[in-house]
């Protein structure tokens, strides 16, 4: 019987997990958005690394670059949804393990999303020389940022920020008082009898159903009631004749 469907003496998740199972649904939601925008702005991008590595020793590798850095992040996107899809669903069911792999995962998806906007922001900030004919980070993320259309700036922005805080709530609710015992080994649960074969005191075995009006069966000898009587041997037992019937007169 599963643990969601109604009926008496189901148990239901906690609130304080419930909501972290749908705060990693609607994570893994931002990550499909996502990836979604990534795909429909790669050739934005590719005409963007074109230009930016134009007229170096990397402008025949630039269309490369390009599609191997947006495919890669949306494969990424992709894992992460799935993984974040998961993780929900176990929590879910109380799989203490799979609270561990969210707090692992979810503090790792934290530190990397927010060091990497912070690499990114550093990066766009500092003018630095490679050495090479090659453009620096910041002109290519301007020439980037000129090709996308004038919503991918903010909408880039919210789905780099909600995601983490998305995360973060998921992490602290799991480490709540009122999480904990929903994560806690469950006891086997008694289930009730067939309808229409009770039970009878001192038995574990169903009695077959009888008609209303009659009374019931007795119970099998050794599973409940009184013990069958033991035979009497203070009389004789009754002679059984041998021999043919007498004729008669």
């Amino acid at each position: 019987m599963s643990e969601f469907a109604p009926g008496p003496g189901q148990v239901r998740p906690p609130g304080t997990v419930r909501i972290s199972s749908y705060l990693l649904y609607a994570t893994a939601a931002l990550q499909l958005i996502s990836l979604v925008i990534t795909l429909a702005t790669l050739s934005d991008v590719r005409a963007a690394y074109t230009e930016a590595y134009a007229g170096t020793t990397m402008a025949d590798t630039s269309d490369t670059i390009a599609v191997a850095v947006t495919v890669g992040g949306g494969i990424f996107a992709l894992i992460v949804a799935i993984g974040l899809v998961v993780l929900g669903f176990l929590n879910l069911r109380g799989k203490n393990a799979a609270r561990i792999v969210t707090w692992v995962v979810g503090g790792l998806f934290v530190l990397c999303c927010g060091i990497g906007s912070l690499f990114r922001a550093a990066g766009s900030a500092m003018n630095i020389d490679s050495g090479t004919d090659a453009p620096n980070a910041a002109d290519v993320q301007a020439k980037i940022d000129a090709a996308m259309p004038s919503w991918y700036g903010a909408v880039s922005t919210m789905l780099l920020i909600i995601p983490i805080l998305l995360v973060l709530g998921t992490l602290i609710l799991l480490a709540l008082p009122a999480s904990n015992a929903w994560f806690k080994p469950k006891a086997a649960t008694w289930e009730p009898p067939t309808p229409g074969y009770p039970v009878m005191p001192g038995s574990s075995y169903p009695t077959p159903p009888f008609r209303q009006g009659e009374p019931p069966l007795p119970p099998p000898p050794g599973h409940g009631g009184e013990p069958p009587a033991p035979p009497s041997y203070g009389s004789e037992p009754p002679e059984t004749p041998t021999g043919p019937p007498a004729p008669p007169r």
